[in-house]
């Protein structure tokens, strides 16, 4: 097993201001993985039938736990009221630590009433950063972490596997978007999904991607939150300095992982031009990982483009990304 120890810290840093941590990513990233590294720890598999039974009621069951003790309640949106057993463990119970695990946010479906506001510190278990590469995950090639992605089993595999990538999509249908949000329309959804993998680092043109999707204009507005609810895509909303344009102009969207936008672009190989589009969505992963509260893009074609990052207290960064380079200064 893989320590991964920068993750481990930052859960150990949110617990000492939330008792609640709510660890989300998409599946496969390493959530369950990384939730057992932790010592001494009670796991729950909130898809078993005996851990639905256990937490029927969940002050009985939060009771027999010994206190600075860590519950760890994987996949929680199982249960049927989830927020509610949270809430409980949150108000009543804080000497505990308590770590729920999920694809999506946690106000994502409709089994969650409380958002848990003021009670959760929340963390985005990205695809592997490239300071992990190195150590723990002994990859040292960029092209090959371009290539093959962040999802651990990708990452470390020799050759790239199609089917892994096929897989996926369709077990991310099935298991996130038509049981977490009761999405029905299949081949529409991962038309979509698909087409915005291809054009990752492309602006958003709702009305293009409706046509070739064959869904509405509306409907395609819809399925891309649902998809960044549930960490699929992320946007990017363009800084022009302010006035109407930066109103009206499109915003950029990313795909979550260069191995999936390699994937359905077809790429068996990472040219040096290849970098522009992959390098952009390769960093704002890592930028995302960190959560900036704004982050803005001023450029205008997929190879090469500037982006402003604030941190909200009042650091602000400026990166400049071309086909070959990356380019960090402070404003």
């Amino acid at each position: 097993m893989t320590k991964r120890s920068l993750w481990l810290d930052r859960m150990q840093l949110a617990w000492t201001r939330r008792s609640i941590v709510w660890l989300s990513g998409v599946r496969r990233v390493g959530k369950t993985t990384l939730a057992r590294m932790l010592p001494d720890a009670v796991y729950m598999n909130c898809d078993l039938p005996s851990t639905l039974r256990a937490l029927e009621d969940p002050e009985l069951f939060l009771e027999s736990q010994l206190p600075d003790r860590v519950l760890i309640l994987d996949e929680v949106h199982h249960l049927g009221d989830p927020s509610r057993l949270l809430k409980i463990a949150a108000d009543e119970y804080p000497q505990l630590k308590v770590l729920a695990t999920g694809s999506s946010t946690l106000a994502a479906t409709r089994k969650f009433r409380d958002s848990l506001t003021g009670r959760k510190q929340a963390i985005h278990l990205c695809p592997v950063l490239w300071e992990e590469c190195g150590e723990p995950f002994g990859v040292r090639d960029l092209n090959h972490r371009l290539l093959h992605g962040g999802l651990p089993e990708p990452l470390l595999a020799a050759r790239k596997d199609s089917a892994f990538f096929n897989e996926w999509i369709d077990s991310f249908y099935a298991r996130d978007i038509l049981e977490l949000f009761g999405i029905r329309n299949r081949q529409g959804f991962l038309s979509l999904l698909r087409l915005l993998l291809r054009q990752s680092g492309g602006q958003l043109d709702y009305s293009q991607l409706a046509n070739l999707s064959e869904l509405s204009r509306p409907t395609v507005k819809a399925h891309i939150e649902v998809m960044q609810i549930a960490h699929a895509v992320h946007l990017l909303r363009p800084f022009h300095g302010g006035g109407k344009r930066e109103i009206v102009s499109r915003p950029k969207c990313y795909g979550f992982d260069t191995g999936f936008v390699t994937f359905e672009k077809g790429w068996d190989s990472i040219r040096d031009d290849d970098r522009g589009c992959c390098g952009s969505t390769w960093y704002w992963t890592h930028c995302a990982s960190d959560s900036p509260t704004g982050i803005f893009s001023t450029g205008r074609i997929n190879r090469a483009g500037r982006w402003i990052l604030s941190s909200g207290a009042g650091a602000t960064v400026s990166i400049s990304w071309s086909a070959r380079s990356i380019q960090t200064n402070s404003m």
